[in-house]
């Protein structure tokens, strides 16, 4: 079978093109590794997606959007994507073990935690390492913890661990957080937070689980150790492109070189959401990329039947 558009990834960029798709009447296909949702089905608390004004919850959303997508036609297979042959008229593109084929093909397949980059992290990943607080904040009840980050998701990491942990470090490498200032009123105003300034991590302390952290003041160069179980680690994502190399133009930090059509130099190719360089990242950026990925897409179709 060939299908009308294949999208790769079932976040909120994937869904909402597959639900524009949908309402086109494509015949669609999502491929996504994991949970529906991507990053976002791990975000215990959301308050800057319109039209929730008491807010809501990542796995929500996330399961409310693949329904509605699904509601429009759209094909959900959970498979990792091993590689892509997306030039000429028809694409394919591998999971697991399986070759699918496209007309057109939207790349949404987001972006992976960033990790500090030591031997040890990897090692102690389920020991005290961690990089999703909604995932694993219950297990450190009681504890003290430090969130290494100073953007939107290291401040609301910190704030729902407050919720089971008795203190909880905010270490930043700046004098000052880039989180959104409703974010910041509510850490400082939180009696379980310390913010630790212009503070780098030198080393994970562990006997086997994590016991601390050594961090290096940036403008002092005074070395401290800081006692806690627990690291959650909130600097940054890579993009989810290892799998595009030698199909499509990456920048040095692997993301996909579109612009905001979303279109890429392939033709019927278009890369959408969290992959691609871009100012902002937000569910709802993500989602606007997606509803234009599909348009695109259609766009295509159109032209390749005319």
């Amino acid at each position: 079978m060939v299908y009308d558009t294949l999208i790769i990834g079932g976040g909120p960029c994937g869904y909402t093109a597959a639900l524009y798709a949908g309402r086109a009447d494509l015949k669609i296909l999502v491929l996504e590794k994991g949970t529906a949702g991507g990053q976002m089905s791990t975000t215990d608390h959301i308050d800057n997606y319109p039209g929730f004004p008491d807010g809501t919850d990542g796995y929500s959303l996330a399961s409310a959007m693949e329904r509605q997508a699904a509601r429009f036609g759209a094909q959900t297979v959970q498979a990792e994507v091993q590689k892509v042959q997306l030039d000429g008229p028809v694409k394919t593109v591998t999971a697991g073990g399986k070759d699918y084929c496209a007309r057109t093909v939207i790349v949404a397949a987001g972006a992976s935690p960033r990790e500090l980059g030591f031997e040890e992290e990897r090692r102690l990943r389920g020991k005290g390492v961690s990089y999703c607080a909604t995932c694993d904040g219950v297990f450190y009840r009681g504890k003290t913890v430090a969130v290494v980050g100073g953007g939107d998701t290291a401040a609301v990491d910190a704030l729902f661990l407050t919720r089971f942990c008795e203190k909880v470090y905010v270490v930043h490498r700046r004098d000052a957080l880039r989180a959104a200032k409703e974010y910041q009123k509510r850490l400082f105003a939180n009696e379980k937070v310390e913010l630790i300034w212009d503070s780098v991590v030198e080393r994970i302390l562990a006997d086997g689980n994590v016991t601390g952290l050594r961090l290096r003041n940036k403008k002092t160069g005074e070395i401290r150790e800081l006692p806690c179980q627990g690291v959650f680690i909130a600097i940054g994502s890579v993009p989810n492109t290892a799998f595009l190399e030698g199909q499509l133009p990456l920048d040095e930090e692997g993301y996909v070189m579109a612009g905001e059509d979303t279109a890429t130099p392939l033709a019927g190719v278009f890369a959408a959401g969290d992959i691609r360089r871009k100012a902002f990242r937000q569910i709802v950026t993500a989602v606007s990329d997606g509803a234009t990925a599909a348009k695109m897409a259609e766009e295509s179709l159109m032209h390749l039947r005319s």
